[in-house]
C-alpha cells in the first residue's frame, strides 16, 4: 500500500468529479464556440459550471474567469491590475508562490514597477503595520499577498488585508490556489480584487482553473486569438475540465466542516506523534497552529538522520509520498524560497506532509513509525514500544 501525504502538490480525483466529467469526453463533446447542437450543449455545461462557482463566491457569473490553472490566473490578475490601472508600486511578500514572485520580479526588472516585499517575523507572520504605512504614504499601489502558504502553512488575514487595501486604494490580488476548497470566500465582504483556484488542488482534474475579478478591473488578456471567455482568455475552453472544477468545488464546499475537523484529526495526531518519537522536531512558520495554518500542511524541520539517508527518498522506499517543501521546485535544486527567508535552516532536514479527506489515521502512524527508525542509535529519537493519544 502507498500512502499518498503530499495533497499540497496535487490532490486525488473525486470520483463523483470524474462522474460529471465522463459524458463531456465522449458524447457532448461539442466546441463551445459551434452554433449546432453539440456545440450549444458544450456552451451550456461552462454556463453552469460558471453560474455555480459564482453561486460559492457569492459573486456574478461574468466575473469569473476559466484559465489553464492557478499561475496562469496569477500571471493575469497581477499583469492586469497593474497595467489597467497605471500602477507603479506592487507589494507583496518573501513567501509567495512563484507564479506571483516572478512575474512581479519580471515586471522590477523591465523597469514597470518598485516592487516592496513586507517585514515579517521568524515564523512568517507579515506585519501589517507595515503595509498600512506603505500604502498610506504612497501613491495607488498593487499589493499580492496569499491566503495560505503552500510550504508552511501559514494563513494571512485576507479580510483585514483586503480592508486596509479598500481603505487607501489599493488593488488587491491574492493566490488563494492552496485555500479555495477549504475557506468559504464572500467576495463582496472580502474586498479582494482578484481570488485564483486551481482545481486539482481540491479533487478536481489538472490544467483548469479559475480567475474571480471585481467588477472594477479590466483585465488583458494573455491569450489572443478567439472571442472566448468574454474576450478575455482566448482558446477553444477545456469543456471536460471546467465541468469538473465547479463540480469538485461544491463538493468542496458541501463536505467542508467535515473535512476540516478530520483534517484537523490528522495534523494533531502527526504533531503528537512526532513530538513522542522524534526528540529534535520542530515545525516550521504556523504550521503546527491549526488557528494559525491552513489544517492540511504541516512543514516539519528534522535533524540529519543516521549515515547521512535522504528522507524524503528513504520514505517513497518505504512507500510514502511525501516533499520537502513546493512540488514545482522539487527538481530545481535551488532549494525552498519560503524556507530561506524564515532563516537558515543549520543541520536540518525538511518535510512537508499535507492531508486530504482521503487520508487516514491508520497512514500517519505508519509514517511516523517509518520516519523515526531514520534516528535509532543518533540519540535524536525518542522509542517506545507503544504509545497512544
Amino acid at each position: 500500500m502507498r500512502i499518498y501525504l503530499d495533497n499540497a502538490a496535487t490532490t486525488p480525483l473525486n470520483r463523483e468529479v470524474f462522474l460529471a466529467m465522463e459524458p463531456y469526453f465522449f458524447e457532448n463533446f461539442g466546441n463551445p464556440s459551434s452554433s449546432h447542437h453539440h456545440g450549444r450543449g458544450a456552451k451550456v455545461a461552462i454556463a453552469h459550471a460558471r453560474g455555480i462557482i459564482a453561486d460559492l463566491l457569492n459573486s456574478s457569473p461574468d466575473q469569473i474567469v476559466f484559465t489553464s490553472g492557478g499561475s496562469e490566473a496569477d500571471n493575469t490578475a497581477i499583469l492586469s491590475g497593474i497595467r489597467s490601472n497605471g500602477i507603479r508600486l506592487a507589494i507583496t511578500s518573501a513567501f509567495e508562490h512563484h507564479a506571483v514572485l516572478h512575474t512581479l520580479q519580471a515586471l522590477e526588472k523591465n523597469g514597470e514597477i518598485n516592487l516592496v516585499y513586507l517585514q515579517h517575523d521568524a515564523a512568517g507572520n507579515l506585519s501589517l503595520p507595515h503595509l498600512e504605512k506603505l500604502l498610506s504614504t504612497n501613491e495607488k499601489a498593487f499589493v499580492s499577498l496569499m491566503h495560505g502558504n503552500n510550504e508552511i502553512g501559514n494563513l494571512n488575514d485576507i479580510s483585514e488585508i483586503g480592508a486596509c487595501c479598500k481603505r487607501y486604494g489599493a488593488v488587491f490580488h491574492s493566490d488563494t490556489v492552496q485555500s479555495m476548497g477549504q475557506y468559504r470566500y464572500d467576495t463582496p465582504d472580502l474586498k479582494a480584487d482578484f481570488l485564483v483556484g486551481s482545481a486539482h488542488k481540491f479533487h478536481g482534474p489538472k490544467g483548469v482553473g479559475f480567475l474571480y475579478r471585481s467588477t472594477k478591473q479590466t483585465l488583458y488578456p494573455l491569450i489572443n486569438g478567439g472571442a472566448q471567455e468574454q474576450k478575455q482568455r482566448a482558446g477553444t475552453e477545456n469543456v471536460t475540465g471546467i465541468v469538473g472544477l465547479a463540480k469538485a468545488l461544491e463538493i468542496s464546499y458541501r463536505n467542508r466542516d467535515v473535512a476540516q475537523r478530520h483534517l484537523i484529526q490528522l495534523k494533531e495526531r502527526l504533531i503528537y506523534k512526532l513530538k513522542e518519537r522524534v526528540a529534535e522536531v520542530t515545525f516550521n512558520g504556523n504550521s503546527a497552529n491549526t488557528a494559525l495554518s491552513l489544517n492540511s500542511v504541516l512543514s516539519v524541520s528534522l535533524p540529519d538522520p543516521q549515515n547521512g539517508i535522504d528522507l524524503l527518498s528513504y520514505l517513497d522506499q518505504q512507500q510514502i509520498s511525501v516533499s520537502g517543501g513546493s512540488a514545482c521546485n522539487s527538481h530545481s535544486g535551488a532549494g525552498s524560497h519560503v524556507l530561506t527567508a524564515l532563516g537558515p535552516q543549520f543541520g536540518r532536514s525538511t518535510v512537508r506532509f499535507s492531508f486530504s479527506r482521503y487520508n487516514t489515521e491508520e497512514e500517519i502512524d505508519y509514517a511516523v513509525e517509518k520516519l523515526a527508525k531514520c534516528y535509532v542509535g543518533t540519540g535524536k529519537g525518542v522509542f517506545t514500544e507503544e504509545f497512544s493519544l
